[in-house]
């Protein structure tokens, strides 16, 4: 079992920058970030690999989410710029497969509030 330790979350306004935190207790795996919005899917946002410095950001963030990754602390890090209120949403760290599909991922974190006021 791998436990995930997410932190960063909180209230900002648009236009604010934002980094979230995720711990695993374990290594092996690679390491990612969704996000839901009330009444929507799951939505991926950004994942990085275990083996090598492999990243993968969601074509709606990528211009102002960056995804990475410290190997020795088993911890990535999400810094997302220039906020909008469409990014409010339950972030939530996964760990599993490279990939892009929530269904890839086998550990889940309990998620973590991001509410961007316009």
């Amino acid at each position: 079992q791998v436990q995930l330790r997410e932190s960063g979350g909180g209230f900002v306004h648009t236009g604010d920058a934002l980094t979230l935190s995720c711990a695993a207790s374990t290594n092996g795996y690679a390491m990612g970030w969704f996000r839901q919005a009330p009444g929507k899917e799951r939505e991926f946002v950004a994942t990085a690999a275990w083996v090598g410095t492999g990243t993968t950001v969601g074509d709606s963030v990528k211009d102002r989410f960056t995804i990475s990754r410290d190997h020795a602390k088993n911890t990535i890090f999400l810094r997302m710029n220039d906020l909008k209120p469409e990014d409010t949403a339950v972030y939530y760290c996964a760990a599993g497969r490279y990939t892009t599909s929530p269904q890839g991922y086998k550990y889940w974190g309990q998620g973590t509030q991001v509410t961007v006021s316009s």
